[in-house]
């Protein structure tokens, strides 16, 4: 009821000082209905929503088929809702302030070696119940290329550990079989031993990853604990749960895998969208010719 009331009062807010037209109003509306819509999936409110969980909507917008400069309007149109936010003492502060809208043009998103990968898991404390799990998540995101929210959503019902399959239910509902490791099923083994001695809340039976108090565990959660890993293993890249998805199609394409196959796992619906990483790919080549290749060797 509450966002419904914002909301209305942020058009008034447009149409009245703004002195925006209609048609410019219904677009920021349309756009601003695509953050709302990620908040209410989080259990966000306008109130509670921080810097963070705005990287990972940002994030979001890159993994669908929505161009650059739209994702710049959308960026513009959520700084204008939450300086609004704030000028009506309904927030204390402005979250939007450091995020950074994409240039114009191709951008590429962050991807991991294998390296780095295993430096971050290696600083895991997998003597508690909560390094296992966490231990398990980054693996299962990392092997399946996983959305967070389809991480957070999983559940044991979906689970072919016999096949080698898990079944992801993606964007709109629609589902997808996607190939799990023999690690990160291990993984989600040894999660299961400390899980069974959980006590769990109703609603979260089926949920294969949850929190110590027994309820799904969120995405802020495993973007804190991802962010606090690579902090600790000394990673000067900006980390998010998105970073392994962006790594598993990057490191499949490297090693010879055929894009409408990578296309198929990440649940993409245009193979537009799952090209990017053809462009990383060929930078991932310019820079080990210019590495290896005896002409482009510096001399001793």
């Amino acid at each position: 009821m509450r966002r419904d009331s914002n909301t209305e009062k942020y058009k008034r807010y447009l149409l009245l000082e703004k002195g925006l037209s209609a048609n410019t109003i219904d677009a920021y509306m349309t756009d601003l209905q695509k953050l709302l819509d990620f908040m209410q999936a989080g259990d966000l409110t306008e109130e509670s929503v921080q810097a963070e969980d705005l990287e990972e909507f940002l994030a979001g917008l890159y993994d669908r088929d929505i161009s650059p400069r739209s994702i710049t309007r959308i960026v513009s149109g959520t700084r204008s809702y939450f300086r609004f936010l704030l000028l009506n003492k309904i927030r204390p502060d402005n979250p939007v302030e450091l995020l950074e809208a994409p240039r114009i043009g191709l951008k590429l998103p962050v991807v991991l070696s294998v390296e780095e990968i295993d430096s971050l898991l290696s600083v895991i404390d997998l003597s508690t119940a909560e390094g296992v799990r966490n231990c398990a998540i980054i693996e299962t995101l990392y092997s399946c290329g996983l959305r967070i929210s389809e991480l957070t959503g999983l559940r044991f019902t979906c689970l072919f550990f016999g096949e080698g399959f898990i079944r992801v239910e993606g964007k709109g509902g629609k589902q997808r079989l996607v190939p799990i490791s023999d690690i990160a099923i291990q993984r989600i083994k040894d999660w299961m031993y400390y899980r069974n001695q959980l006590s769990i809340k109703k609603g979260s039976e089926d949920i294969v990853f949850v929190s110590s108090r027994g309820t799904a565990i969120s995405r802020i959660t495993v973007f804190h604990y991802i962010r606090r890993y690579a902090a600790e293993a000394g990673l000067q890249k900006t980390i998010s749960p998105h970073v392994f998805r962006h790594s598993f199609a990057t490191h499949l394409l490297e090693r010879g895998a055929n894009i409408r196959v990578i296309q198929e796992m990440l649940g993409h619906e245009k193979i537009t969208t799952t090209e990017i990483y053809t462009h990383i790919d060929r930078h991932f080549l310019r820079q080990e010719i210019i590495e290896h290749h005896p002409r482009n060797r510096r001399k001793r």
